[in-house]
């Protein structure tokens, strides 16, 4: 059982966390609620968190102290952030442009935490690469990708769509100011996508909705019912180049009329709510493209080139190696001079030829121990789809830990973390 920092002194919020918490028995965790600043400041130092959630309209807390030895901390700032308001004394807005240089990942109102708090912590913790990836490419890989298979679920839509932005501009890829405005286009788009694309709503249809004054999530609710269009996903994923970054939202609906739809979006006033994010998009891109089909749109970010980025001296783009489907990219025996980061790509690891465990982008590294015991390698890794890794020499790897010593320990936690999956899997066969 993991513990969950917790940074609130307001006991109505307490309750409903607990609340919350003890409607989702599938979310074992210790709750750590911290209010004093001492221990607040402790528990980040040396607790090594991985995850925190910050109560921002707490006034008892002096969220600006805390926040100012967090961000002159670099050790701090390893760790991603749910944050909590009161949308009656804040505006979710203010607060993500106020705190736009640590890792708020979702911003919730108070009344969400029921429906919110645990499914943005378990979505968080299916993706924990996410985090590591964010600090860990941001200073030391020139690209980097990732995706996200999203169910039609409305309420987890700004958690994937912050994910998004944070990335960009943690790594210093986009002004922070820009960073609500591309969240609002990915929100958007992603929203579309689950409600045009996959649940069939037309504008009419949401139109009515929305003025009965009825909720958008129980209409894709409702059409979720049916198996099929319940079945159905959303695929959104993210490249990353040294000029730009290309995020791609994908549905499995039937697709929709892309010049009428773009036509109608230019003549609608730039405060309607249809097609609001599709013009922040073209606003802050290089450009948002349809596919012929209309259920996939690439929106183009251009890189901030006036952003100051900090990369440390030394480091030279690693070599990126693309596999396909059944390339075999550790095999047993050979020598464990390199590592790979994996990217992208499901992978299957064999041991005298049968399958004796899977890998994926969660994982973060490939091959890593037979690297850091300097041994042949154990297992024969194949890939089990296209992916992309990077390929880390001795050298390389060395010269990030000692320039970044955080590193290390976040490698020793994603090596607990295989050795627990995999004793919870052994116990699973006996």
């Amino acid at each position: 059982m993991s513990i969950l920092g917790i940074i609130n002194s307001d006991p109505e919020i307490q309750k409903r966390i607990e609340l919350a918490f003890g409607k989702s028995p599938s979310h074992t965790k210790d709750l750590l609620f911290l209010t004093r600043e001492g221990e607040i400041h402790e528990f980040l130092n040396y607790a090594l968190p991985e995850l925190v959630v910050i109560n921002f309209s707490d006034p008892a807390i002096h969220i600006g102290k805390i926040i100012g030895q967090i961000k002159n901390d670099k050790w701090m700032l390893n760790f991603g952030i749910i944050g909590l308001f009161d949308s009656a004394a804040d505006k979710e807005e203010e607060l993500l442009k106020k705190y736009k240089d640590i890792n708020v990942l979702v911003m919730l109102d108070n009344s969400l935490i029921s429906s919110h708090l645990t499914k943005s912590i378990g979505i968080i913790e299916q993706n924990y690469q996410i985090i590591f990836q964010r600090e860990f490419t941001k200073n030391f890989l020139e690209g980097a990708s990732g995706s996200f298979v999203i169910d039609n679920d409305l309420q987890a839509v700004p958690l994937y769509a912050g994910i998004g932005a944070t990335i960009l501009s943690q790594r210093g890829l986009i002004n922070p100011d820009n960073k609500m405005q591309l969240q609002l286009a990915l929100i958007e788009l992603i929203t579309n996508s689950i409600e045009h694309g996959n649940c069939g709503i037309d504008y009419e249809e949401k139109a009515k909705i929305l003025e009965s004054g009825l909720s958008l999530v129980d209409l894709v609710a409702e059409k979720c019912k049916d198996p099929a269009i319940r079945a159905k996903k959303v695929f959104f994923s993210w490249e990353i180049t040294p000029d730009k970054t290309s995020f791609t939202i994908r549905d499995q609906g039937d697709g929709f009329d892309v010049k009428a739809y773009v036509e109608k979006v230019k003549r609608q006033s730039n405060y309607s709510l249809h097609g609001r994010g599709i013009r922040m998009a073209t606003g802050l891109s290089d450009g948002l493209k349809y596919n012929a089909k209309g259920n996939s749109a690439t929106l183009a970010v251009n890189h901030d080139v006036s952003v100051v980025q900090e990369v440390p001296a030394g480091f030279s783009r690693e070599q990126v190696v693309l596999v396909k489907k059944g390339d075999v990219v550790l095999r047993e025996g050979d020598p464990g001079d390199y590592l790979y980061y994996i990217s992208s790509g499901a992978y299957e690891v064999l041991h005298n030829d049968k399958p004796v465990g899977s890998l994926s982008s969660r994982d973060v590294f490939m091959g890593e121990m037979s690297f850091l015991l300097n041994q042949r390698r154990s297992a024969t890794i194949r890939a089990a789809s296209a992916g992309k890794l990077i390929l880390l020499t001795q050298e390389t790897f060395i010269n990030m830990i000692r320039e970044y010593p955080h590193y290390g320990v976040f490698l020793s936690k994603l090596l607990a973390k295989r050795l627990m999956r995999s004793n919870t899997q052994a116990a699973a066969r006996q």
